[in-house]
């Protein structure tokens, strides 16, 4: 029994051809909320999310294809979880599951959020076209010193930052590309124990996402912020916010801002989470959660139709 369950809402990364197809066979909501999303969208989503484009397994690792694809997925679980009287006392997401976390918690309509999901793959895709980046996981190094590396071996064009602050000894760099390759030859001779370049195209959460915060920042000037039923813990302050201004701000500055996600963690934790809760694709930020907070918390899965078939048999 978890009294103050947090949502947590996966973002890039996360994806995989079929997901969503358990979901979309099994349960009446998941198919109502995946062709709402193909109908909005003017094409077949559903297609790329379950491996079934003509583009092939192409089409789901573009950005603009990507973060609908994950958002859908996870309201999609949601839709499902309202059969149930579970409830959540607080949120985050995961850079684009942030958009899915305040979607939970009554900030943002579905419909808008997928139209600000479909425009943010659109703009970040478009700044990699401008400036290509890349990103790479650093593992088994004090985050100041992964900083501090970034800092020393950037140069005022060829640049690379901290991007995603994950768990204690993961941080995620981004930048130039061969701002990056400095960065991770730089951690590797100071003792990282890992370095894994990643399989992304665009440098999120850097300077090099820049040019897409004016186009989003007027596609969210289109849109209507309510204040969310719990609170929803930012990714670029890791506090909770109630505040839809500060939301608002928040989903444009978080485009070059770093991904505060152990801190974010921590601060739910202090302020009473008794449990986690992956909503979505994949099953990255419970592991994270466990290395963070200790391997003795309550996760559980929601993602696939199995795994939503025994919460809804335990709710009954």
């Amino acid at each position: 029994m978890m009294n103050k369950a947090v949502f947590l809402f996966p973002g890039q990364g996360s994806q995989y051809a079929g997901m969503a197809e358990d979901l979309y066979e099994r349960f009446a909501e998941a198919r109502e909320i995946i062709d709402q999303a193909d109908r909005l969208l003017g094409f077949p989503l559903s297609e790329i999310m379950f491996g079934k484009s003509a583009e092939g397994d192409a089409a789901l690792k573009r950005t603009d294809r990507t973060q609908p694809a994950l958002y859908v997925h996870s309201m999609a679980v949601m839709a499902i979880l309202r059969r149930t009287d579970l409830r959540a006392a607080m949120a985050a997401g995961h850079s684009l599951g942030e958009y899915s976390a305040l979607v939970a918690a009554g900030a943002l309509s579905f419909e808008d959020a997928l139209r600000l999901v479909r425009r943010r793959g659109e703009l970040m895709a478009n700044a990699d076209d401008e400036r290509p980046g890349t990103m790479a996981a650093v593992l088994g190094m004090e985050d100041e010193h992964v900083a501090r590396a970034c800092e020393e071996v950037s140069e005022n064009s060829d640049s690379v930052v901290a991007a995603n602050f994950n768990a204690p000894g993961q941080v995620v760099i981004s930048g130039d590309v061969s701002a990056v390759e400095r960065a991770m030859q730089e951690v590797r001779a100071r003792g990282a124990r890992r370095v894994v370049q990643l399989s992304v195209n665009g440098a999120f959460h850097s300077p090099l996402m820049e040019q897409a915060r004016g186009g989003l920042e007027r596609a969210l000037s289109g849109c209507t912020i309510r204040p969310p039923r719990f609170p929803v813990y930012l990714n670029v302050t890791a506090s909770a916010t109630c505040d839809p201004d500060e939301i608002r701000q928040a989903l444009v500055a978080q485009l070059t801002a770093p991904v505060y996600w152990s801190r974010s963690l921590r601060n739910m934790h202090k302020d009473g989470a008794d449990g986690y809760i992956e909503i979505g694709a994949g099953n990255v930020l419970c592991g994270l959660a466990r290395r963070t907070l200790g391997r003795d918390i309550k996760t559980v899965f929601a993602g696939k139709a199995d795994e939503l078939a025994s919460i809804l048999a335990r709710a009954c």
